[in-house]
């Protein structure tokens, strides 16, 4: 395929999109590239970082090695994925901590509106399509509802290597979002207060692992959406309504832990209706902004729909 400068640019946009995406506890980067229409080319792409085309490298060069793994298209994704990811980090972690009834409003309706696109994505609807949306909805349901580990302050380098392995994982999958998973590891604080100051050591080590995992993975998922393309898209969809349990913006604390600098931290929560919620706590809960939030969220992925379409109209067109 040959492509522009105009194009690259489109593809930094995309992976920006991406990057957005992958920061927030609850709506996946791979979502994105479903939305934006270069999944597929992905994957395929990551897919080709092997130890045949590492051979092309030292037997024809930068040149062709570059040429057979999609390196520009790849260099221009994640120029704006990591672009995004250190630009937001420290707006997100501003808002969790200030607004989070409001925020995961956002995040509930973005995931709402991930999933009916994805649903989207089955070109065949039959009993084991319902299903694998139900075991995927009780799955992640089930992982939803685990406790998860005490958010930490420090982290070992191996535990950093081995969150960015699974992270990563999850980051590329439509529907789970790799920053929810850190959130059950209990690593999304660290790894976010990582990025805002900047501690390389800390930074390289999850890439190198976020690396490894992304190589390994991309396999087992290309041969997963070629051989059970429906199934395996159920699935996700199912995994993405499962993990509405995690982002519903009302809960009532059931169990806690005081930090070393004596900060009240939330271990574990119950979802609550928004009035049940204020008579339980007192506070204000912006119910009819969080509704309205909620909203936007939902509308925000189809207009990214419609956005990404026009462009590849306008593509084909050209």
């Amino acid at each position: 395929m040959t492509r522009v400068i105009k194009d690259y640019i489109i593809i930094l946009l995309k992976g920006m999109a991406m990057g957005a995406a992958d920061v927030v506890p609850g709506v996946s980067g791979g979502t994105i590239a479903f939305i934006s229409g270069i999944y597929e080319e992905l994957i395929e792409s990551i897919k080709s970082i092997n130890l045949a085309n590492i051979k092309i490298l030292f037997s024809k060069g930068f040149k062709q090695f570059w040429s057979s793994i999609n390196g520009n298209f790849l260099a221009s994704l994640f120029l704006g994925i990591i672009i995004s990811i250190l630009s937001l980090a420290k707006l997100l972690h501003f808002l969790l901590e200030e607004y989070p009834i409001l925020i995961w409003s956002f995040f509930l309706g973005l995931i709402v509106a991930s999933t009916i696109y994805v649903t989207k994505q089955i070109i065949k609807w039959n009993y084991k399509i319902i299903l694998a949306i139900i075991i995927g909805t009780a799955i992640a349901y089930f992982i939803t509802e685990i406790t998860p580990v005490p958010k930490v302050e420090d982290s070992s380098y191996w535990i950093v290597f081995f969150s960015g392995m699974v992270a990563i994982c999850a980051m590329i999958l439509p529907g789970i979002s790799g920053s929810f998973i850190l959130l059950l590891m209990g690593q999304y604080n660290f790894i976010i207060s990582v990025v805002n100051d900047f501690k390389l050591n800390y930074i390289l080590t999850f890439a190198v692992g976020a690396f490894v995992g992304l190589i390994s993975f991309s396999n087992v998922l290309s041969w997963l959406l070629k051989k059970y393309h429906d199934i395996t898209v159920a699935f996700l969809a199912g995994f993405m309504i499962g993990s509405l349990n995690k982002v519903w913006p009302w809960k009532h604390e059931l169990l806690a832990h005081v930090d070393q600098h004596g900060k009240v931290i939330t271990d574990k929560t119950e979802n609550v209706l928004p009035n049940l919620f204020f008579e339980l706590t007192g506070k204000e809960p912006y119910t009819l902004y969080a509704i309205l939030i909620a909203i936007i969220g939902f509308l925000v992925i189809f207009l990214l729909e419609s956005t990404f379409n026009r462009i590849k109209e306008d593509e084909i067109s050209s």
